[in-house]
């Protein structure tokens, strides 16, 4: 399969995001890692960016509201190269109205190849690892070939 390399800066461009029920928490993992969250451009999803802006004093670009679309857009800037990782405090224990909007945006995620933490340890292995004050060459798998493939459609000529 054909691979792209896609080259991510050394100011990154985060999506923060959390549902509900972890907002509290991504609150608090946000004001621990305020000065290293500050020198990266963020994003988020209503009322978590609105939360992270108000409490860090930082500026966070702000999307609608995950049920109301939030989560679809960030999967768009994740498919543009506008959004580099995605930090999603998701709550596993209750269903969601939008829980097919949360499976597009993760599924997107790994079509695109960027680093994800659904959860606090995660978040700080990413946030605390060496490549985030460095620029970062990632792979892109070309998916065409296998989609035209699966579609009947040979991209070899004979």
């Amino acid at each position: 399969m054909a691979k792209t390399i896609i080259k991510m800066k050394k100011k990154k461009k985060i999506a923060l995001i959390a549902h509900d029920n972890r907002k509290i928490d991504l609150l608090e993992w946000a004001k621990f890692n305020r000065d290293l969250l500050a020198k990266h451009e963020l994003f988020g999803t209503g009322t978590t960016g609105q939360l992270i802006e108000n409490e860090l004093d930082i500026k966070v670009q702000k999307f609608k509201s995950g049920p109301l679309g939030g989560d679809q857009q960030v999967g768009a800037k994740i498919a543009e190269g506008d959004i580099d990782f995605l930090i999603f405090f998701w709550d596993p224990l209750e269903p969601m109205p939008h829980d097919p909007d949360v499976k597009a945006l993760l599924r997107i995620s790994v079509v695109y190849n960027i680093p994800v933490a659904n959860n606090r340890s995660s978040a700080d292995f990413i946030i605390s690892s060496p490549l985030m004050s460095t620029e970062y060459s990632r792979e892109l798998i070309d998916y065409k070939e296998r989609i035209l493939k699966a579609e009947g459609i040979n991209l070899v000529q004979s």
